[in-house]
């Protein structure tokens, strides 16, 4: 099988590094992602794979193939997903291939995810008639955004899928490595904005007012060090807005603030979102202050399965090499709307190296070129590990 992905990987390595470039210099944003989308249906179309558009810009195609047993059970079907958006950012990188695109370009790899997952279809759709099981490749908009993947579950994306794989590139390990992380490994992403109110009086006499912009100001004081009362493991609140009051000499009668938060694990989710509600209900009754808070679920956060992470583990050091897999020891505080897929799933997300040590969303952040291939090579190994073991 090594042998066999690895030859299929150097024949057609030069048609994924040109998908690759080609997506890159054409960067769109979320849900704009028209032509990435009509890029990936004609190529996989062209390896006979069956597409269907929803959501505009998402697409879904499906690798049936041929060696299944129906009469020893159910075809199993993996899924492997890539993200499309891009960033907007004037590009910096001086590649040959750059964004052709004003105020656009790819500073988070997506271009590389996008190329490798069709590469791995490229590489699949040779095995067809081996493969005991069925492949859909979920190609998603807007993960920068508000997140593409919860909407494309709606509208069925996952229905059928028994296991679902993807891949995120690293500028922390070296290009081509790959990363490896159990349990929770991206954080959940939540918003807030709170809108208080109180009563405007002259800032002579406060005594006639409620001051919400004081209620307020509490309320962030407490609500920041929410964080290391609730958990041991890091937890992320910021106040990253505040706006109150007109004139000096007017104790204000309206305040508001909002933010983020990042939590990890969907119990410290669960129990940040309620002392949160708590801390300032409790704060506003005291003052005499109405609060509304408009608390906001983005993105669930990535926790990985473990008997799909030992799988994806046992493959990458089959297709790399030992030297080449290193175990993440830390979750990340950055979000990924992955953890959406792994909701309706069992399944693992894992680390590719880029090759640039800048950090992501970097306007000079650029993957080295044969990270897309290596990518492809892991995707698709993962697939056929997942449905031939």
């Amino acid at each position: 099988m090594i042998q066999m992905i690895r030859s299929d990987a150097e024949r057609f390595a030069e048609e994924i590094k040109g998908l690759r470039m080609t997506i890159h210099r054409h960067p769109e944003m979320g849900n704009h992602e028209y032509c990435t989308a009509e890029l990936a249906e004609k190529y996989l179309n062209g390896l006979g794979i069956a597409t269907r558009r929803i959501l505009d810009t998402a697409v879904v195609g499906e690798l049936k193939c041929g060696a299944g047993d129906p009469e020893n059970g159910p075809v199993r079907t993996a899924a492997l997903r890539a993200d499309m958006d891009a960033l907007p950012l004037t590009e910096m990188t001086g590649a040959e291939f750059a964004s052709e695109v004003r105020g656009v370009m790819h500073a988070c790899g997506h271009d590389v995810h996008t190329a490798a997952v069709l590469g791995a279809a490229r590489i699949l759709a040779e095995h067809r008639n081996e493969l005991k099981g069925n492949v859909i490749f979920l190609l998603q908009p807007d993960e920068e955004g508000r997140g593409g993947a919860d909407r494309m579950i709606r509208e069925g994306c996952m229905d059928g899928v028994d296991a679902v794989f993807g891949a995120h590139v690293s500028p922390d390990l070296p290009a081509g490595h790959i990363g490896i992380r159990y349990g929770i490994f991206y954080a959940a992403s939540d918003m807030f904005k709170v809108e208080v109110t109180g009563l405007a009086s002259h800032g002579a006499v406060r005594e006639k007012g409620i001051d919400a912009l004081a209620a307020a100001a509490e309320m962030v004081t407490a609500l920041l060090e929410l964080p290391s009362k609730i958990t041991s493991d890091k937890c992320i609140l910021t106040v990253g807005r505040m706006q109150s009051g007109t004139a000096g000499n007017i104790m204000p009668g309206e305040a508001v603030f909002e933010g983020i938060i990042r939590t990890l694990g969907p119990e410290t989710r669960r129990r940040m979102e309620e002392e949160f509600r708590n801390t300032v209900q409790a704060i506003a009754d005291r003052t005499g202050t109405a609060a509304d808070i408009d608390y906001i679920h983005s993105h669930p956060g990535v926790v990985n399965d473990k008997s799909m992470t030992d799988l994806a583990f046992r493959a990458a050091c089959g297709m790399f090499g030992e030297e080449k897999v290193h175990i993440i020891e830390e979750p990340v505080m950055i979000s990924e709307d992955f953890g959406c897929f792994l909701d309706k799933a069992h399944g693992s997300f894992y680390h590719i190296g880029a090759g640039c040590a800048l950090p992501l969303h970097n306007p000079a952040f650029l993957p080295e070129e044969d990270v897309v291939t290596e990518l492809a090579v892991m995707h698709a190994g993962m697939v056929w590990s997942y449905l031939m073991e």
